[in-house]
């Protein structure tokens, strides 16, 4: 009987293993029969590769690069992978438009002259040179910092926006160069930077601002965040604006809008928090732009930046930028329900269950876990009813 039953088991098994081999051939023959031929010849299909020898001998290679640029002319009927590019995206790889403030390059014999001269004073300086042989020289982390912001530091901070998104974002198809260095502080531990992470919490009140501004300017301060907004994925909200800002004394400005902390909802990962600073030719009446104070509505508060800079463009000019990344804590929620009046939204993301194919009764060359697959996960009542 025993013997019957491996039998019995065996010539099943068999028989499976039979009938899943034929779904295999049937899947690959149904795939061969779905495949289309090329709507056209291939590139190098008439190469003979058996006979190498009877290729074209071009000679030189004027010729082999003209002939790679008639081949190159010929329209093709496959999609090029800027094709591609091009239907997904109609604007990349167009022309990006400066508006910024043109950079004037300092000459290159001014600054060996310079450099010469500072080479010759610390040469000449025997306490300097004694400190970098004793390897006791200290160097100013601030002068470090002045002379990175007046050489390559608007570069540096120009590329970090590109990479997040900065200008794609605030002014498609535009960018410039941030030339006025822009100093925002949160607290004692919270500075700012190019797209450094801060938490709601040490976020929730103004931060103190400071830029070098010549006495009789006037600048305009923004701070937005492109990735915030609940139902409109174009749209922003503004979270603080001034205006007609004197000579970098922001207090003294004109505030249009009062300042909003962040308040990413749960489950949206890191929002981007932007401050552009942009200064301005003269004064400008901003009455339309102001917002009531307090404003609490996130109606009033969507905001796009493209459409008021086009609105302003004529009288400002981006000059300085500073943007950094929060993600929800728990102050967001006292934000949404105090200050905002309102139930706080969550995003989760809903995973499917797991598949398992149906369960088979004589599972052949299964691992000894196979049927944990389908154990019952429900607790045991063990007669409690």
């Amino acid at each position: 009987m025993a013997v019957r039953r491996v039998c019995t088991s065996a010539w099943r098994t068999g028989a499976e293993i039979g009938v899943n081999n034929a779904r295999t051939l049937t899947t690959t023959a149904s795939l061969w029969v779905r495949r289309a031929p090329a709507p056209g010849p291939l590139p190098n299909q008439d190469i003979d590769v058996g006979n190498l020898e009877s290729l074209e001998k071009y000679r030189s290679y004027t010729r082999y690069f003209r002939h790679a640029q008639e081949a190159h002319n010929k329209p093709a009927w496959w999609h090029t992978y800027r094709k591609y590019v091009e239907q997904a995206d109609p604007d990349h790889g167009a022309e990006q438009v400066d508006i910024g403030f043109p950079y004037e390059q300092p000459k290159r014999n001014k600054q060996a002259k310079e450099r010469k001269q500072i080479m010759k004073a610390n040469k000449k300086n025997v306490e300097l040179e004694r400190a970098a042989r004793l390897r006791t020289l200290k160097v100013s982390l601030e002068d470090v910092q002045q002379m990175w912001e007046q050489t390559s530091g608007p570069f540096h901070i120009k590329r970090l926006a590109q990479h997040y998104g900065v200008y794609k974002d605030l002014f498609p198809n535009a960018f410039f160069l941030p030339q006025v260095p822009l100093k925002v502080c949160y607290g004692q531990d919270g500075s700012v930077h190019y797209g450094n992470k801060l938490t709601p919490t040490e976020a929730a009140s103004a931060p103190r601002i400071s830029f070098e501004a010549e006495e009789g300017t006037l600048w305009t301060l923004l701070l937005t965040c492109p990735d915030e907004h609940l139902q409109d994925s174009e749209a922003e909200y503004v979270h603080w604006m001034v205006g007609n800002i004197p000579a970098g004394a922001v207090h003294s400005g004109e505030e249009l809008c009062h300042y909003l902390p962040p308040f990413p909802p749960r489950g949206t990962g890191f929002h981007r928090y932007i401050y552009v600073l942009f200064k301005q030719s003269g004064p400008i009446d901003f009455r339309d732009d102001a917002r009531p104070s307090p404003c609490h509505s996130l109606e009033e508060r969507t905001f796009k930046t493209v459409d008021w800079y086009r609105k302003h463009q004529d009288h400002m000019t981006p000059a300085g930028l500073a943007f950094f990344q929060s993600q929800w804590d728990s102050s967001v929620t006292n934000t949404f329900h105090d200050t905002l009046d309102m139930k706080e939204p969550v995003f989760e993301f809903i995973r499917p269950p797991v598949y398992h194919p149906p369960q088979v009764k004589f599972p052949h060359r299964q691992p000894l876990r196979y049927l944990d697959r389908y154990r019952d996960r429900q607790p045991h009542t063990y007669g409690i009813y």
